[in-house]
């Protein structure tokens, strides 16, 4: 390849992964980048710190390339895709409810160790949470004030939403054991900056679910709103027996994609949590408050659900809505087959 006689090679970026304990999901991306580029630990989270989103979203994917992974002493082959992404399904790996890491190597030099989550058999609720103008302040969807959160702000001007974090670590501590899944129409380019966004702020680590920018075989632009419902779908089928407390924002589609999963899913739906946008905000994305409203008189589902501005307000809600919901066993009830 004309890019490698000067001077460029692999580089494997490792997503979180996730799983139950029969089958577990190993997600990651192999570039190419200049062995300049390549710097120390120490220094790299202070140089992505302050880069621009742009950079922070523009790579080289390295197509067709041999992959490994290797998983509790097993390895698996595979192949990147046009995009230079490997996903990757590993069966019977052995490994124990929790945290782990797995490693990945590519022409049997570059490697790197990709987190991942074992969620246990006898787990019955977990969360799925929204990232833009949910946990994080971007805008969205006006392109304008997208672009510019995505492709002109450094990281370190990002804004939380108040009394999310707090929240997620009240529910969690109340429900051990419970995975946290950030569901996003986002990037995948720009996963590694979300992990630093989600520790710097004191978010749980959990697995993220996003998308790619660009065309596909059916059009020039990914769709959001199936990505999610498709992600959404396959969650149900993985874990069975799991509850979810759906977590999103009415700035987009996410009250109508959640009502209508609830629909097709009402047993592994434990409830519908909603941050409602303060009005500056709903403006900004939809240029009028007429959308705060849109999905209130949509879907009829028996799935409870609670709306308010931030974490502070909604936790107590999340509260009263679980006790509601929660049979004598303490967990929700999970979906039947």
């Amino acid at each position: 390849m004309t890019l490698r006689r000067f001077g460029w090679q692999d580089a494997i970026v490792a997503y979180t992964g996730y799983g139950s304990q029969s089958r577990l999901r190993v997600l990651a991306r192999v570039i190419l980048v200049r062995r300049k580029t390549i710097v120390k630990r120490t220094t790299r989270e202070e140089v992505w710190e302050g880069r621009r989103g742009w950079r922070n979203l523009w790579s080289l994917p390295a197509v067709n390339r041999a992959v490994q992974v290797s998983v509790n002493g097993h390895v698996t082959d595979a192949l990147t895709d046009r995009d230079g992404y490997v996903d990757v399904a590993v069966s019977q790996h052995g490994l124990s409810p929790g945290w782990h890491h797995v490693r990945i190597t590519t022409g049997g030099v570059d490697l790197a160790d990709a987190p991942v989550l074992v969620i246990g058999d006898d787990v019955r609720f977990g969360i799925i949470s929204d990232i833009d103008d949910t946990i994080i302040t971007s805008f969205l969807p006006r392109l304008f004030i997208a672009a510019y959160n995505s492709f002109v702000l450094t990281e370190s001007a990002r804004v939380p939403v108040a009394g999310m974090a707090a929240m997620y670590r009240a529910i969690l501590r109340e429900h051990p054991g419970a995975p946290l899944i950030y569901l996003s129409t986002g990037a995948w380019g720009t996963q590694p900056f979300l992990e630093r966004f989600i520790g710097r702020h004191g978010y749980p680590s959990g697995p993220m679910l996003l998308t790619d920018w660009g065309p596909t075989n059916t059009g020039w632009f990914r769709s959001g709103p199936v990505h999610k419902r498709l992600s959404l779908a396959s969650l149900a089928r993985d874990f069975p027996n799991i509850a979810w407390l759906l977590v999103g924002d009415d700035g987009q589609h996410d009250p109508g994609l959640y009502t209508e999963f609830a629909m097709k899913h009402p047993g592994n739906v434990a409830g519908i949590v909603i941050r409602e946008l303060p009005s500056v905000e709903q403006v900004l994305a939809h240029g009028t408050l007429s959308e705060m409203s849109v999905h209130r008189a949509k879907g009829r589902t028996r799935v409870p659900e609670v709306r308010g501005p931030d974490g502070h307000t909604l936790l107590p809600l999340v509260r009263d809505l679980l006790k509601r919901r929660t049979p004598a066993s303490g967990e929700p009830t999970p979906g039947t087959r």
